[in-house]
């Protein structure tokens, strides 16, 4: 991502006083006796990894819970000692990620674009700690931090295209979060499947929520209130979507409601960033899941500090490396045609080969 949210930057005495309120790190795997030596490069034993949330927290079912996933599959495969900090407002955030230094961490992870200037910041001032961030760039690339992004336009624009396949309404709809490059990307991709299932079909399917064009549509303003994402999936309902990708983190369970609520059959949901049939308890309403390998890129810059060969060159997942992609449909599988199948494996492989390029203003 090019763009990445503004925060203003908190006064040293402010940073004092959050210190004492900021959620302080829990333990994880690893000896807890163990010295932390902050050293890295080729032994397991002297690298302690932490991971800082943002608000959703790491029981959000969706990016917070894929990113602590990779650190919990690096302390069982690697051996790392590891710590979580949970954020619950953007205040936290500061005052987490000192709290990490002050513990010896080698390397720090933040999930969530919004802590990008503090991380990019607090990297600066510490050299010898090694830092990355899930869903953001940074604005003068230290060289000790990395970036982990993901080109979700990709696997978006296959969601949109099975989604037009199998709306019985002609209208598919998708809301966000937060407007933000991070969010939108989904939409500008699910926008642009759908017209490509148009253009392959003549058929005239159309997305309520968001406009590719002029950048606007609906979301909630935040990635916690539910009840908002609840009435937001109920309005496009009423506008005639039957399948619905909500884009919004943890209020996403709100569309799964109203899609409950709805009647059996009635509406669909496209879940976002995890594989939502595993990580919700209502896996029958999920048509399929636009999935980012957070897991695995976290699991991978952890054992590069482990190896020696951290490197500030940004991760930017995509189908062709397997950082993005769309998830099995599960209990739709036998409702989805044969056919439809067979488009989208090769418009996933001419995705990949560069013949159909995919491209938005929000692409990483």
């Amino acid at each position: 991502m090019k763009k990445t949210i503004q925060i203003a930057a908190l006064t040293a005495a402010a940073a004092l006083t959050l210190a004492a309120c900021g959620a302080a790190p829990e333990s994880g795997s690893g000896d807890p006796s163990q010295e932390a030596t902050g050293k890295s490069g080729g032994d397991a034993a002297n690298v302690k990894a932490c991971m800082v949330s943002d608000e959703g927290g790491f029981d959000d079912l969706s990016f917070n819970q894929s990113g602590k996933e990779g650190l919990d599959r690096a302390a069982k495969e690697l051996g790392v000692e590891t710590k979580t900090a949970e954020s619950h407002q953007d205040a936290d955030f500061e005052p987490n990620l000192n709290n990490m230094v002050t513990e010896g961490c080698s390397i720090i992870i933040g999930v969530g674009f919004k802590m990008a200037d503090q991380i990019e910041a607090i990297a600066k001032a510490n050299p010898d700690v090694k830092f990355a961030l899930v869903d953001s760039t940074f604005q003068e690339n230290p060289e000790n931090a990395r970036a982990l992004v993901f080109n979700t336009a990709e696997a978006g624009y296959l969601a949109g295209y099975v989604s037009a396949g199998m709306t019985q309404t002609g209208k598919i709809g998708t809301f966000l979060g937060m407007k933000l490059p991070t969010t939108a990307i989904f939409a500008d991709g699910y926008e642009d499947g759908m017209k490509k299932y148009n253009e392959d079909h003549g058929t005239a399917v159309s997305l309520v929520g968001w406009d590719k064009a002029s950048q606007n549509g609906q979301a909630t303003g935040d990635f916690s209130d539910v009840a908002k994402g609840k009435s937001t999936a109920e309005t496009l309902i009423g506008q005639g979507a039957d399948i619905i990708m909500p884009v919004a983190g943890p209020v996403g369970a709100g569309a799964l409601a109203a899609a409950k609520e709805a009647g059996e059959g009635k509406v669909a949901v496209v879940w976002v960033d995890a594989d939502g049939y595993n990580t919700t308890e209502s896996g029958n309403l999920i048509l399929t899941s636009v999935v980012k390998e957070i897991g695995a890129a976290v699991f991978d810059t952890i054992k590069a500090v482990v190896d020696g060969n951290f490197s500030s060159d940004p991760y930017v997942g995509d189908l062709k490396n397997g950082g993005v992609s769309i998830s099995e449909f599960h209990d739709f599988d036998s409702k989805v045609p044969q056919e439809l199948k067979d488009n989208l494996k090769q418009i996933k492989e001419d995705i990949i080969s560069g013949k159909i390029k995919v491209e938005t203003p929000n692409q990483p």
